[in-house]
């Protein structure tokens, strides 16, 4: 039977993720099928996850998925694993106002399953005062239980005594306390963590992260919190159908951000991904029927891609007669320019007449529901999809193409028209999780 732990913490930055990654290896070592569950939409932690255990990253999202569709995917991640360690987000508890279970936090999940939560604790620059922020955790919502606590980045062995015997006091457990060490931190950009198929030696280093947390935690303590799970069998009618039978698929290190879940369902269903890479000048093979251009970090590469002279004809070439879509960065990469963040304007590939700037930069962050406009390849007029957009860049251009869907906040408020749509191109900043069926 699969058991199951949700790490969480009270907020971004407070280790969880190399707590996650040192703890996934460690037990992999002991023999244990171990799988990493990312709760929210981030891309780059799964593939830290598969890093760690040879085993395809997931991410849940309680918010852009739909209950039946968290049950399906947590029962298949299940089919083959001994643990599952669920990552949140943020904040255990940060989401929005969603409806009840549907707030997008991890501790959705932690209700909706009965899933216990290991609390991992930055303690630095405090002691005792953590035991309050561990109460304040176990109070907050009595449906979401703390099983223990992980102290971290502790500054002495007097430091992790004192904040583990005012924890302890309380009621609560600490399994262990990791101290500070600025090596087990990793890389990071201005989306988040550099990925791990960037990291020069990402192998090496999640075995350190491991012998840490082999040395500083009580892995039969955690594992005994852990729960057994059965996950009701739920469906996948909101799953994203696949926009094609053969899919050619942009994937390098500009193009990386697919979802494991929908890259998994398509080929489930019968589809074919047949990668290409832009950055080695490959255009998409004309035996596909459809393109798909995911997110990454194209402005890192504009020259490169600019220079691509191959790509980009075979990409015209592949728009005459066949569907193109591309999300965020893809979408960027399909207008007329990109300006990068040195203000350096590059010729990307002109199928869509917008032209998008990082120089300029804002960040742009958060659930996005998108009415699609016309049929496409993520499905036909009227169809409501739920996702996120999570970008720094901004639309210099807007070029004269037609908008490609209309947009909500994840409340529901309306933001207006998103991305273009010019013949069988289509592109959004917005990255598709599921569609809506209810």
């Amino acid at each position: 039977m699969t058991r199951a732990l949700i790490i969480g913490a009270p907020r971004s930055g407070s280790g969880k993720t190399s707590v996650t990654i040192g703890l996934l290896r460690a037990f992999a070592r002991r023999g244990l099928r171990v799988r990493g569950v990312k709760s929210g939409p981030d891309y780059i932690d799964p593939g830290f996850h598969h890093a760690a255990t040879g085993r395809a990253g997931l991410n849940l999202d309680s918010w852009a998925m739909e209950p039946d569709l968290v049950a399906q995917l947590l029962g298949q991640a299940a089919e083959d694993a001994d643990l599952l360690l669920i990552e949140s987000a943020m904040g255990l508890f940060d989401g929005i106002a969603g409806g009840e279970g549907r707030t997008g936090a991890a501790a959705d999940l932690a209700r909706l399953l009965g899933i216990p939560v290991l609390l991992v604790l930055d303690v630095s620059g405090q002691s005792q005062t953590a035991a309050a922020v561990a109460i304040g955790f176990r109070h907050y919502d009595p449906k979401v239980r703390m099983a223990g606590v992980v102290l971290n980045r502790a500054g002495s062995e007097r430091h992790v005594r004192l904040s583990t015997a005012a924890i302890e006091d309380t009621g609560m457990s600490v399994v262990g306390a990791v101290l500070r060490n600025g090596e087990l931190s990793l890389p990071e950009r201005h989306l988040g963590l550099v990925q791990a198929s960037e990291h020069p030696a990402i192998q090496g280093h999640i075995d350190r992260l491991a012998d840490v947390m082999e040395a500083s935690l009580d892995l039969d303590a955690i594992l005994s919190l852990a729960v057994p799970i059965t996950p009701e069998a739920g469906d996948s009618r909101a799953h994203l159908p696949p926009p094609g039978q053969r899919i050619a698929i942009a994937s390098d290190a500009a193009f990386t951000f697919l979802y494991p879940h929908l890259g998994a369902h398509w080929r489930a269903v019968g589809a074919e991904l047949v990668p290409f890479s832009p950055l080695a000048n490959e255009p998409p093979s004309l035996d596909c029927d459809v393109c798909w251009i995911p997110g990454g970090y194209p402005e890192l590469h504009a020259g490169k891609i600019a220079a691509a002279d191959r790509f980009r004809t075979g990409l015209a070439a592949f728009a005459k007669n066949k569907s193109v879509h591309g999300e965020c960065g893809g979408y960027m990469v399909l207008g007329e320019r990109l300006e990068d963040a040195e203000g350096v304007s590059h010729a990307m590939t002109g199928l869509l007449s917008h032209a998008t700037s990082f120089a300029r930069r804002k960040m742009n962050l958060g659930y996005r529901q998108a009415t699609l406009i016309a049929d496409g390849p993520m499905g036909v007029a009227g169809q409501v999809i739920r996702g996120h957009e999570f970008h720094y860049a901004s639309v210099s251009d807007p070029g004269t193409d037609e908008a490609f869907a209309t947009i909500a906040d994840g409340t529901g408020q309306p933001i207006g028209l998103s991305g273009g749509r010019r013949g069988q191109v289509t592109g959004t900043f917005f990255h598709a999780i599921a569609r809506v069926t209810q």
